[in-house]
């Protein structure tokens, strides 16, 4: 009982990043799965079944306040489709032993993404009412399946932002295209790893406790959202995700050292110290350009310039 509590507290923290962030439920699930001790492909695939719920759910939100752009969403969600398909069958194929340094990369890169993208780079400049094209949005989402599937997550990490930075699409447009069509996305991939898998090393269980979890998270991210910037919130999920895989990857190739986790430490503390001055920056920044819009004299309609 103790360990599907510990599994649901799993679902619910990886559900209130993903609200929080747009992206990373599966990263943050797959990352501490792992480190509980299950299986890579079994901690995917699990993953996967738990999200058919909260994507659904997220999907639904998302189109009832009109954030969503189907046709980016047809253009997205087939080919991610194909390549989670294929990125289920790719991970179980693997034995564990060669699946587990693999999946730990995977998730260790998109980690170092999350961080940077959160933590050191600017938000993208965005041109509200464009459409992306097909010749982005196949290949992306192919790619962005494929990672979903072997890594255990990946898809709002490297759709959402990639969407975000092209600059041609609306941002909430752009979270709630993407959480539409991982729906779909999570559907293959399920499907991949129940083919290819079976039932095998899957525990109901541990599905249910999951989704549990994600459910009752979902109406407290837009809380925390307001509460924490996206800075400290990216800075505190991408160091879980960057120790927790580095651990792993040095117990693989046995060099596991004391004063490796004192770095790995010291570089999460020194994330969050960034994190927290950029946050203050900008509301300092955001203040001071309310200020001098506040200052800026309104101009008399009746004096025309000469």
């Amino acid at each position: 009982m103790e360990r599907l509590i510990v599994f649901a507290l799993v679902g619910l923290a990886a559900q209130v990043v993903d609200g929080s962030l747009g992206m990373a439920y599966g990263v943050t699930s797959s990352t501490l799965l792992l480190a509980a001790g299950i299986a890579p492909a079994a901690a995917s695939a699990s993953v996967h079944l738990a999200e058919i719920g909260t994507t659904a759910v997220s999907g639904f939100s998302h189109w009832r306040f009109g954030n969503v752009d189907w046709g980016v969403v047809a253009r997205i969600a087939a080919p991610g489709a194909v390549g989670a398909f294929l990125g289920a069958n790719v991970l179980t194929s693997l034995s564990t032993e060669a699946a587990t340094p693999w999946m730990a990369l995977i998730l260790l890169a998109l980690g170092v993404y999350i961080v940077t993208r959160f933590v050191f780079r600017r938000p993208p400049r965005v041109v509200p009412g464009v459409r992306p094209r097909t010749a982005l949005l196949a290949p992306l989402g192919l790619f962005a399946g494929f990672v979903d599937a072997t890594g255990g997550g990946g898809w709002g990490p490297v759709a959402t932002p990639t969407l975000l930075s092209s600059g041609k699409l609306d941002p909430r447009r752009v979270i709630g295209s993407v959480s539409a069509a991982e729906f779909a996305v999570t559907v293959a991939a399920s499907i991949g790893f129940i083919t290819a898998l079976g039932t095998q090393g899957v525990e109901p269980s541990i599905v249910l406790a999951l989704l549990a979890g994600g459910v009752v998270a979902a109406p407290f991210a837009a809380y925390l959202v307001r509460r924490l910037s996206l800075p400290i919130l990216g800075a505190l999920v991408g160091g879980v995700i960057l120790v927790t895989n580095t651990r792993t990857l040095v117990r693989t190739f046995d060099v596991e050292r004391a004063w490796v986790y004192v770095v790995l430490g010291l570089v999460w503390a020194a994330l969050v110290v960034l994190a927290v001055r950029k946050s203050r920056a900008n509301k300092a920044a955001a203040a001071a350009e309310a200020a001098a819009a506040a200052d800026e004299p309104e101009e008399d309609p009746a004096v025309t310039p000469a």
